[in-house]
């Protein structure tokens, strides 16, 4: 709501510019007072238009505010939503909303953040290597793609998930070379390896397969550098062997590379499934090689002139993006810093097949993958690429936006698929490609501690220890879930010992799941986070349980008043509050926050950033609760005052498990 009323201001102003002083302005800016004594919108345009109209800011403002009062009246250009509009300071105009006619449409529930846009988005996000269990830095990857997929479907738009698997690299071939020759298994006996690990179900963790995978890559990673230099030379050599034949098919060791990373596979999206993560579609990187996705792409490349022929130079013999922004050089004299896309032995860079894959996004290829379904969920099924699909089946290309969730070591290759676009022509859907970048996940000493590491004493005083799933020093999703929960429950066992069992289970499981995501989402993505199991669990403070926990206080109050929120706001909407409202700043300030939600919305899409919608839910869990101790909401005694102070609780309600459920986090009923 505070967003459609800005609007509509907005777009009173620009038509009285026009037709008092014949100016159009590209934008206006517009405030929100430091104070809310001031009014909840503060516009600056006089300062803006002073030079141009050679006349005191305050003058402007002055005539600005007369003009804006006009339009109140009925069919006058801004409806009764709008009480006042002040001259302050040097030139600022202060605009007071209807506070009344506000609080009834927000109590009547016009505050929805949907429009349908029609816009057919697509996010790619997790695309863990499928080689051993996921670790905590996926978890960041994955709860941010998730929760930003949420914001836009709550925005009205058609999104299509995608989780990319790179099955036939190096980290797949690595853990193929641990099997068949530091474990000297055979394809039959790894078969079988799998299909038993499959069959016992809820088996321990640590016998899990891809636990196994996890160690296996590990072993691997050091015998690779633990011989001598011949030795170490022969296994280098294996490694890469075993890299070619996977990524050429058909032959044997690219059939134990399949059967380990769709096991992987399988177990990465159950782990995910634990924090409601879900996908639509799972495309591969074995499909790109064999439906010859790079040939396309080859060929508009090069018709379009973005690659060229090297033959001078370090790059003699490959072929290199033509880079627009490349120093002149002498005619004759090779750019030895353009981008290498294909080598001069023929192989594919990491960006050529990245090139391709992302025309197939954009519909820009002209072929598609063949789809088989690959994991169900609840509410719909996930589908995988195949070089021969099954019919019919869901189209998952061709969208106008992307997404791509990638941390931010991967800037330049990302960078240079845009690069690429733009140079093809393809500037549209340039524009809308986004690299939604983020920083890794280290864990506190305290944490590392808690978690069983050794941890060397002059790392007990840094601020954050690096993980390694390549040197085995890292924290497994599953573990880290499992802890939290572990914790959870003894506290739920304490507080709830009459609840049952399952109950308390549920609720262990809302309040650390709740922990984990609103820990991973708080921070902006440019930050480097350091887990730490207290800070993600503490009930004070900017965490999860502790929004949780204004929403469960809520709810308590109505159970005790014995109404429900949604009663409570239709009989308050029918209410006159603008007298109570109007005197109450402090009261009044939960509903605006309330009233923001699209504002903040939009705010999160236009900046990728959904650590302003995490900052807001917190914002108002505080803000209730400082209002939740002034006022004591069952034992008023003014029929009209308790009305409101219920309507408060109603609409912070209502608000807070909204919003926390973009972010993916239940809301218990009891904690």
């Amino acid at each position: 709501m505070y967003l459609e009323l800005q609007q509509r201001l907005l777009a009173r102003v620009h038509e009285i510019l026009k037709s008092t002083y014949d100016i159009e302005l590209a934008s206006i800016a517009i405030e929100q007072p430091p104070d809310l004594k001031m009014g909840e919108y503060a516009l600056p345009v006089a300062f803006e238009l002073a030079r141009k109209l050679r006349k005191a800011p305050k003058v402007i403002a002055t005539e600005l505010a007369a003009a804006l009062s006009a339009s109140l009246g009925p069919d006058q250009g801004l409806d009764q939503g709008f009480a006042s509009f002040e001259v302050a300071g040097a030139g600022y105009i202060n605009v007071r909303v209807a506070r009344d006619k506000a609080a009834s449409q927000l109590a009547a529930g016009d505050n929805s953040s949907a429009r349908e846009t029609g816009l057919h988005v697509l996010v790619e996000h997790t695309s863990i290597n499928p080689n051993k269990a996921a670790h905590i830095g996926h978890l960041r990857n994955a709860i941010l793609g998730d929760t930003f997929v949420r914001i836009l479907r709550a925005a009205g738009q058609k999104v299509d998930v995608q989780n990319y698997i790179d099955n036939t690299g190096v980290q797949v071939a690595d853990v193929v070379v641990g099997f068949l020759h530091l474990e000297g298994k055979s394809l039959p006996e790894i078969r079988t390896l799998i299909s038993e690990k499959e069959a016992e179900g809820d088996q321990a963790r640590e016998q899990r397969f891809d636990y196994l995978c996890w160690d296996v890559y590990a072993r691997v990673s050091q015998w690779y550098t633990s011989g001598t230099e011949e030795e170490n030379k022969q296994r280098k050599a294996l490694r890469y062997a075993t890299l070619h034949e996977i990524e050429a098919g058909g032959n044997e060791t690219a059939e134990v590379a399949e059967l380990i990373s769709t096991a992987v596979l399988r177990r990465h999206l159950e782990t995910m499934l634990r924090l409601d993560i879900t996908y639509d579609f799972l495309p591969r990187e074995s499909e790109i090689l064999h439906l010859k996705f790079w040939d396309l792409a080859f060929e508009q490349l090069k018709q379009t002139g973005v690659l060229y022929f090297e033959t001078e130079g370090k790059n003699k013999g490959c072929w290199v993006m033509t880079r627009p922004d490349a120093k002149v050089v002498e005619e004759g004299t090779a750019d030895e810093d353009a981008k290498v896309i294909v080598r001069s032995n023929g192989t594919v860079t990491y960006v050529g097949k990245d090139i391709a894959y992302h025309l197939w996004k954009f519909g820009l290829l002209g072929r598609d993958f063949g789809y088989k379904p690959f994991f169900t969920y609840p509410d719909h099924e996930c589908w995988i690429s195949t070089e021969h699909g099954v019919e019919p089946h869901p189209h998952f290309g061709g969208a106008q936006a992307i997404y791509n969730v990638i941390d931010s070591r991967q800037s330049d290759p990302q960078a240079n698929v845009i690069q690429a676009l733009r140079g093809m022509g393809h500037t549209a859907e340039a524009d809308r490609y986004t690299h939604f970048s983020y920083e890794m996940v280290a864990l506190t000493p305290r944490c590392a501690v808690e978690l069983g590491y050794t941890i060397a004493e002059e790392d007990l005083v840094r601020p954050y220890i690096e993980v390694s799933g390549r040197k085995g020093f890292g924290v497994k999703a599953d573990d880290l879930i499992d802890k939290l929960i572990a914790a959870t429950r003894k506290e739920t066992d304490t507080r709830q010992p009459e609840r049952a069992e399952s109950e308390r289970q549920k609720i262990a499981e809302q309040i650390a799941i709740g922990a984990l995501r609103y820990f991973m989402l708080k921070f902006t993505r440019g930050t480097v986070i350091a887990f730490d199991f207290k800070d993600a669990l503490s009930f004070e403070g900017e965490t999860g349980p502790y929004v949780q926990y204004a929403i469960v206080r809520i709810r308590n109050i109505f159970r005790k008043a014995e109404t429900t929120p949604e009663q409570v706001l239709a009989d308050f909407a029918k209410l006159d509050a603008s007298s109570s409202l109007n005197d109450a700043d402090e009261i009044w300030a939960i509903w605006l926050r309330s009233a923001k939600r699209s504002a903040i919305l939009d705010q999160c899409i236009a900046t990728s950033e959904p650590a302003y919608i995490a900052r807001h839910v917190f914002q108002l869990a505080q803000e209730f609760n400082n209002f939740y101790h002034r006022h004591h909401i069952l034992t008023e005694e003014d029929p009209a005052k308790k009305a409101l102070l219920l309507a408060t609780a109603a609409i912070a309600l209502r608000e807070l498990v909204t919003v926390l459920s973009w972010l993916g986090i239940e809301s218990p009923e009891a904690m």
